[in-house]
């Protein structure tokens, strides 16, 4: 009879341990998805509400290489006045880390974004650098609470910051 209480207990510590690692799992397929969805939708857009929604909690903070900007109708703004610099993107993500805990999570990654500028030069800037974001469990699902691009090198002729105005 003890035998059977055994298997019982091990068969259920068993179990939730097999639900914790798949939560985990599935925890990290989500939040690569959204950081993977978030790159390409810059090269694709719209970038509009429901695109900042997608992505991001309403108080979010960013640091990008325009500026830092706090919640999510700034951040909108500031990355809508940003891709208008480029007539074409293409935003590449890789060698993310993901670390868990509980219902928020960090993700830092490596990141390569190629621009040709929208002044009619058809000019060539590349930018890489390091992002750091951390995320939350939202009922939508996961979302950027905050973020960071270091930029650690460029190419090519950068964008005139000043007729953004």
């Amino acid at each position: 009879m003890d035998m059977d209480i055994d298997i019982h207990t091990d068969t259920a510590v068993g179990i939730e341990e097999m639900r914790r690692e798949l939560r985990a799992l599935t925890d990290r397929a989500e939040i690569a998805d959204l950081l993977d969805r978030y790159l390409r939708s810059l090269d694709e857009g719209p970038l509009d509400e429901e695109w900042a929604r997608a992505f991001h909690t309403e108080d979010v903070t960013a640091e990008m290489p325009v500026g830092t900007v706090s919640g999510r109708d700034a951040l909108l703004a500031t990355v809508r006045r940003a891709m208008g610099l480029f007539e074409r993107t293409v935003h590449l993500g890789s060698n993310t880390v993901i670390e868990l805990d509980g219902d928020r999570a960090t993700a830092r990654g490596a990141q390569l974004s190629t621009h040709v500028l929208a002044d009619g030069s058809e000019e060539v800037f590349v930018s890489a650098g390091h992002t750091e974001s951390e995320l939350v469990r939202t009922p939508a699902g996961w979302r950027i609470s905050a973020t960071a691009l270091r930029v650690a090198w460029t190419q090519g002729t950068p964008p005139d910051l000043a007729s953004q105005g």
